[in-house]
């Protein structure tokens, strides 16, 4: 995504079984230790525990108590885990689409919203953070002093988003693990270092049965999808570390830009034209809205002989469902419906 990804305009699709889940797992109750009272956790037996994170290995002595975050996604992963008692506040811009449906809209309305801006070092030290959980390019990045080294010599600790990790294949290159295997990841992980694995577990379970139950029905031939992020001379779109990767396949299509060892990166109008995708899949964020994009898309000479664009098959996407964030499992369901839909030449 670009260096400040900014969460949908439009507002987001309800998600019933995800609603009934987040309800169902608050009612079990898990246990997160009582911020005041350190001796909770001290005799839980439950730490010290260490944990790997992006390759680097951290002891916690006990759970952080005062969490920031950076954006929509990562906000959410938290709250899937039911940690919003242990937040200090997150940084979102506003054009974040209508939350009063979502599962979280109760810690929406209890975490502090600090910023409508990217997360910044004062930001985080002005909110006394522990611990910030960010991503590279998601908050964290080397051009705006906000890394976990610079964090860590102030005494503030990190988590950085699995989705990307940096991974060593090129400059900047994002992403170590399928999507869907990073989420399951982050939430396994989280629930490490904050008690709450049975909560983490809980929610891995309920999420692999919504995608196992959508790609059980993924019709017979996959027709191929290409993610349209933005940009004019060159697409923004998603590799194969992206959560697009996982939703496209796991909902029956074939990702033509499966190839591509990123997560989020840009390509060229040529390499869309020779794999000229049968579906083309828009992310809607930002400042350029789903129907100018759209627009674009239907009058750039260039892609006009690409099937998507001849045969009218665009479908829009919110910006939440399609970065690493509890949303995904939903989003494979929805775009498999979709995708059954459709049929090729």
């Amino acid at each position: 995504m670009p260096h400040a990804p900014r969460p949908a305009r439009r507002a987001l699709r309800p998600a019933a079984l995800l609603a009934a889940l987040a309800l169902a797992v608050t009612g079990c109750g898990a246990h997160v230790a009582d911020p005041t009272h350190g001796t909770d956790e001290h005799t839980s037996g439950h730490y010290p525990v260490t944990v790997t994170n992006c390759g680097t290995r951290t002891t916690y002595p006990h759970a952080p108590r005062r969490v920031v975050t950076n954006d929509v996604g990562i906000t959410e992963i938290m709250f899937a885990l039911g940690l919003e008692d242990r937040m200090a506040g997150y940084a979102m811009p506003d054009d974040k689409g209508d939350l009063t449906k979502v599962p979280w809209k109760a810690a929406y309305d209890k975490v502090p919203w600090l910023s409508k801006k990217a997360l910044t070092k004062e930001m985080a030290l002005d909110a006394k953070a522990d611990l910030v959980f960010a991503g590279w390019n998601y908050g964290f990045g080397e051009g705006n002093g906000l890394t976990p080294a610079a964090l860590g010599k102030l005494g503030v600790g990190s988590y950085v988003l699995t989705e990307s990790c940096h991974n060593g294949t090129g400059a900047g290159a994002r992403g170590v693990m399928p999507p869907l295997e990073a989420l399951y990841t982050d939430l396994t992980t989280l629930g490490k270092i904050f008690d709450v694995e049975d909560r983490a577990q809980a929610l891995i379970r309920a999420y692999q049965k919504q995608v196992a139950d959508a790609a059980a029905r993924t019709p017979a031939h996959r027709p191929t999808v290409f993610l349209y992020d933005d940009g004019r001379d060159k697409p923004l779109t998603s590799g194969k570390y992206a959560a697009p990767h996982d939703i496209i396949t796991k909902a029956g299509g074939d990702h033509v830009m499966k190839d591509l060892k990123d997560s989020w990166t840009t390509v060229g109008w040529e390499t869309v034209v020779a794999r000229d995708p049968d579906v083309i899949v828009i992310n809607n964020y930002g400042d350029t809205s789903a129907a100018q994009k759209k627009a674009f898309l239907e009058s750039y000479a260039p892609i006009a002989g690409v099937s998507a664009i001849k045969h009218h098959r665009i479908y829009v996407m919110d910006y939440a469902e399609l970065v690493e964030s509890p949303r995904n499992p939903t989003a494979i369901s929805d775009l498999a419906r979709y995708l059954r839909g459709v049929h090729t030449d």
